[in-house]
């Protein structure tokens, strides 16, 4: 089902029924939208003591929709967020299935999220068919009920609407939506409601069949249960277990233990019984048996965190602080947690990327206990996705991204599978004796090699024993795609100049965690120059977990150790001149960030002639967390954004506010929320499908070349507070350090901080160059880089990956 220009308008009103974790966490995202929301749940029975208290009654508005207004007072206090800004929950009205029931008459979409029970679906869609506009689309938010079973007894009208759209908890973050058909759905309801969760929610899309759990849930459950067996077969524990199945073998950090305990032992069960229960296949009924270890964690109580103990218990210390305790299965009593280490656990450590690290679990030392536990494990899963193909999907290719976008796996068991080698892997599973999947042997036995393969574009194999296209998702870039076919302009180790079409590049970065160094800074001078002369316009994105974590700060730690300022003042000189030169392009620049985008990331962004916050952008100024301040001209643009927010009038209250953000560390909680923080600009704007965001970025570029581009002028100047900006400034962090808010340490940063910002001995009101302040801020950082609290703070950063406040 590919996206099309015949597509229909967005959805504008939509109604949500059952107003419970995922009801609400659902109204949310789609408040999140811009969709108008009506949340529905049932009528209260009875009065709470504060209603009483108030002399409510049962027939009062207040106490009829108290279950959904609950369900929407409870989003604001979420963590993490269902909103990408609080305001957001103005968008969603709270109402009750009875008094409001024909309201859904005036809706596009109704989201059914009730209680996961067949009987109280059912008796809710024959309440909904009876107020229903025709072509209204319905859908379910069933985990792994029939959804055949749900729609009996409606009409045709009704069947030919009704589909399941099963979101992930929780529904803003996660971006797997299965969408399961219903014997009579028709193929144009299926294609709207792609449409509308890829385009408006942002969300990544797989066709799921009618099977007990669908994709992901019975997949994913099923790897956790062999897991657990895998565990015992070969005598390792709850750490070792966490160690070897997270990001050693390609997953999360909360690898398996730590997962269960996030999702609950109880829902696990649940999952475990409706596919033993619901499924036909012999092998299934085996598989999906109940661990005894988790009947009695579950009937102990201990069923993960929301219980506060399960596999993992967190310990209160008397004298403040915690600890964290792991269950030890065979005494079911927790101790203290266990280091692991191994040679394979090592070499899975160092290598780079999911498939290199699988493959050093697996092959560095195939003797190893911990790789064979590895091996069996990773086979079974392998073995059990494969025979699910043509059961719970039709493509390998809906498998891989259901369990990637579903439980957050780097590689999908197909991509893993063709990792680590098909035909290898298979040899070896013959030899132990497992028997492989009929249409496997018959892949292999027809020269196939792996269940992709590239040919100009990636491929897929989907059930009938052919290489079909991947569909091109339109309105997406893939810079991955473009640089496999040649489309690479220019580049060194650090970063990239693509050609992206339509005479536009893109600058892409991908150092390690994307940290800007000289490698960075010299790609963003050659790319300027190339642009200038040869281009309509640049997009600086890319498509690394984060956009860029900051500059390169073990840099910057090593020169400034060894006394070497001169080196440091060079870096920092040479990454001022290179956002200047960014900023002063004769050509438009728009950045396009997504997730974290932190210090020296958003230093490479605000240059930029406009800006595309993909909504999960978390961006923030947060040198002050390392004691330095910004000084690749963060700085700077703070006090032009002061300025041009001031207008004419008062620069103060705009200086203040962006010194908070800065000298705070202050990090947006999405796109949307930049603007809280005072880092965004009106001409920056925010887009919720973040695969969109480098195509986004080059039809902006577009657009400004269009209306006929001028850069900045050189010669730009500045108004700041100046000197008595920078005492009110003053007195605010002499307040902090009176009330033993910040240390001593945190004194000489801010009143660093505030002399850049206020513009230092300038008077109040004078106008500077922009070079005036990146010499400020660059003298405040050397003089931070030699205070040895501020190298601490650094190296602590590095070691730990947080913040030190000394």
């Amino acid at each position: 089902m590919g996206v099309n220009a015949s597509h229909k308008a967005p959805i504008r009103r939509a109604a949500v029924i059952g107003s419970g974790v995922m009801g609400a966490g659902i109204a949310a995202h789609l408040a999140n939208a811009g969709i108008s929301v009506l949340l529905l749940d049932v009528v209260p029975a009875s009065l709470t003591e504060q209603e009483s208290r108030a002399g409510l009654t049962l027939k009062d508005p207040r106490v009829r929709n108290r279950l959904a207004a609950g369900g929407i007072a409870k989003l604001s206090g979420q963590q993490p967020p269902a909103l990408y800004d609080a305001a957001f929950a103005q968008r969603i009205t709270a109402g009750n299935l009875e008094d409001d029931l024909g309201k859904l008459a005036g809706v596009e979409w109704i989201v059914e999220a009730v209680v996961e029970r067949l009987d109280v679906k059912q008796a809710v869609f024959a309440s909904v068919e009876s107020v229903l506009k025709p072509g209204t689309l319905i859908t379910t938010n069933t985990s792994g009920l029939s959804v055949a079973a749900m729609a009996e007894g409606r009409s045709e009208a009704f069947r030919s609407y009704f589909a399941a759209a099963h979101f992930f908890n929780p529904p803003r973050h996660m971006k797997l939506v299965e969408l399961v058909p219903g014997p009579d759905t028709k193929p144009s309801v299926m294609e709207r409601l792609k449409q509308i969760c890829e385009l408006q929610l942002g969300k990544g899309v797989v066709i799921a069949k009618d099977t007990p759990n669908f994709i992901a849930n019975r997949i994913g459950t099923y790897g956790m249960l062999t897991t657990i067996a895998a565990m015992k077969q070969f005598g390792l524990n709850v750490d070792e277990v966490d160690a070897l199945t997270g990001p050693a073998m390609g997953r999360p950090k909360t690898a398996t233990f730590r997962m269960l305990d996030l999702v609950g032992l109880d829902t696990l069960l649940h999952v475990v019984d409706n596919v033993r229960e619901r499924s036909e296949d012999p092998i299934d009924a085996a598989a999906f048996a109940r661990p005894p270890e988790l009947e009695a964690l579950v009937a102990k109580g201990w069923i993960g965190e929301k219980a506060g103990a399960g596999f993992y218990r967190k310990i209160r210390r008397p004298g403040g602080g915690s600890d964290i305790e792991t269950l030890q299965l065979d005494t079911m009593t927790y101790a203290p947690r266990s280091n692991v280490a191994s040679p394979v656990i090592e070499a899975a450590k160092t290598a780079k990327g999911a498939a290199a690290k699988v493959k050093a679990l697996l092959f560095t030392d195939t003797k190893d206990r911990y790789a064979q536990f590895a091996w069996h494990s990773l086979k079974s899963v392998l073995l059990y996705a494969a025979r699910q193909i043509g059961v719970v999907a039709d493509s390998v290719s809906d498998v891989d991204r259901a369990l990637v976008w579903g439980f957050n796996w780097e590689l999908g068991p197909f991509e893993l599978w063709d990792a680590i080698g098909v035909e290898r892997s298979v040899q070896r599973m013959r030899a132990e004796g497992d028997e492989i999947p009929e249409w496997v042997e018959a892949w292999l036995a027809a020269g196939n090699t792996g269940f992709y393969k590239e040919e100009g574009q990636l491929r897929f194999y989907v059930n009938g024993g052919e290489y079909r296209p991947l569909e091109e998702e339109a309105g997406v870039i893939s810079l991955a795609a473009l640089k496999r076919n040649g489309r690479t302009i220019l580049g060194n180790s650090g970063a990239s100049l693509l050609d992206i079409g339509d005479e536009v590049a893109c600058l892409v970065f991908h150092s390690p965690n994307n940290a800007i160094g000289g490698d960075i800074l010299a790609a963003i001078r050659q790319s300027a120059a190339e642009v200038s002369r040869n281009w309509r316009g640049l997009v600086i994105g890319n498509e690394g977990r984060h956009f860029c974590v900051g500059a390169n700060l073990m840099m910057l730690l090593m020169e400034a150790q060894n006394g070497d300022f001169d080196e440091v003042d060079d870096i920092i000189r040479l990454f001022q001149d290179s956002m200047l030169t960014l900023k002063r392009l004769d050509r438009p620049v728009v950045a396009a960030p997504h997730r974290m985008t932190l210090g020296g990331g958003v230093e490479a962004c605000l240059p930029a002639d406009r800006i595309i916050f993909s909504a999960e952008t978390y961006f923030g100024l947060v040198e002050t967390g390392v004691g330095l301040i910004p000084a690749g001209g963060g700085c700077k643009e703070a006090a032009a954004m002061a300025a041009a927010r001031a207008g004419g009038g008062d620069l103060q209250p705009h200086v203040n506010a962006l010194f908070e953000t800065i000298a705070m560390g202050k990090t947006s909680g999405s796109g949307y929320d930049v603007q809280r923080i005072g880092l965004a600009r009106p001409q920056d704007r925010v887009i919720i499908r973040g695969e969109s965001r480098v195509s986004e970025a080059k039809r902006s570029v577009l657009e400004l070349d269009r209306e006929g581009y001028a850069p900045p002028p050189a010669d730009a100047r500045i108004r700041v507070a100046g000197r008595e900006g920078r005492a009110v400034l003053h007195l605010a962090v002499d307040a902090m350090s009176r009330g033993g808010q910040v240390s001593e340490h945190d004194v000489r940063i801010g009143r660093k901080l505030a002399h850049v910002l206020a513009g230092g001995d300038a008077a109040p009101g004078a106008e500077v160059s922009e070079q005036y302040l990146l010499d400020l801020e660059r003298e405040a950082f050397l003089s931070l880089c030699g205070e040895p609290l501020t190298q601490a703070r650094m190296r602590h950063m590095l070691e730990t990956g947080k913040p030190l406040r000394n």
